[in-house]
């Protein structure tokens, strides 16, 4: 699971980072999305994707410090957050969706944020419409990796069929302290930095979760998406996609994630045509949540150095 905040809770009140929300129709189902307040409308637009299960949520610190830069917005995914499930969702189908969001809501190319399945998807959407995108952001992406972490064994498992739903069904059990102790050891590089307030938050949102009917089934579609693309053949996998990207690329890897092993960093900055890396080695899962600072001068420097055309 991914996280409601940011860990360093410091540059951005608490009571500030909720964003105004509205409902967009999309795929078939109305999709809850989030617009970052305080930038100007004639700023570059921007779109936030978050990874398998997380939310809208995932992108409040990262994206308030950049509206001096970006106008943007960020959806729940169906399935995710707030918005309820449409049929089966995976990578494919993430890319889809937000194509149509995409073009519903901007004329011109955008600046696209991804984590972790967020990541796979965006760049499942610069591969099938390059004209959409001015450039990816992307911390730890769940591309297709050779070796397979401990807490992605966990995932792999959900992936499997009938097994995904006795592990989730047994997890459900779990006393909801164990469940969150968990969840934050597995997100985060340093859970014990977490504000008091933005832990609280992190909770309040993980209990309301347990109310989603369909949570379930929307984590096990994502797993078994993510599964898939790591058994791809590979002129149809991530890594054919992420070699035909033509945008400006920043990539960003933490040194203590679990979940993503950051020594793809290596390769995948050699198969981007136009790549640039940010490694960060206390930084777990979410380094858009743990270091916004770093993710978001990163960023600025990516588009100082590769200005859009007026």
């Amino acid at each position: 699971m991914e996280s409601y905040g940011p860990v360093t809770g410091d540059a951005v009140p608490l009571e500030l980072k909720r964003w105004p929300e509205r409902r967009v129709p999309v795929a078939g189902v109305d999709l809850l999305v989030r617009d970052l307040p305080g930038a100007a409308p004639d700023l570059p637009p921007a779109l936030f994707v978050h990874g398998l299960g997380g939310s809208s949520l995932n992108w409040t610190a990262l994206g308030l410090m950049l509206n001096d830069t970006i106008r943007g917005i960020a959806p729940d995914l169906p399935g995710f957050g707030r918005t309820p499930l449409s049929g089966v969702i995976g990578i494919s189908e993430q890319a889809a969706v937000l194509v149509e969001l995409l073009e519903r809501e901007f004329d011109q190319p955008v600046h696209v944020f991804g984590n972790s399945m967020g990541g796979a998807s965006s760049v499942a959407l610069a591969g099938l419409r390059p004209d959409l995108v001015a450039s990816l952001t992307l911390v730890s992406p769940a591309l297709p990796h050779p070796r397979v972490s401990a807490s992605a064994l966990w995932f792999t498992a959900l992936a499997t069929p009938r097994l995904g739903s006795v592990v989730l069904e047994r997890t459900a059990r779990m006393p909801f302290e164990q469940r969150f102790q968990a969840s934050l050891k597995m997100v985060f590089g340093d859970p014990r930095s977490l504000a008091p307030e933005v832990r609280a938050a992190y909770e309040e949102e993980l209990h309301r979760r347990d109310t989603d009917p369909w949570g379930r089934q929307a984590t096990l579609d994502g797993a078994r998406s993510i599964l898939r693309s790591s058994l791809a053949r590979p002129r149809r996998s991530l890594w054919a996609d992420a070699a035909k990207v033509e945008c400006p690329v920043l990539l960003i890897y933490g040194g203590k994630d679990r979940l993503v092993d950051a020594r793809i960093r290596t390769k995948a900055q050699r198969t981007f045509p136009d790549a640039r890396l940010l490694y960060l080695p206390h930084s777990g899962h979410v380094a858009q949540m743990e270091h916004p600072e770093e993710v978001a001068r990163a960023f600025r420097q990516l588009i100082e150095s590769n200005p859009t055309p007026d």
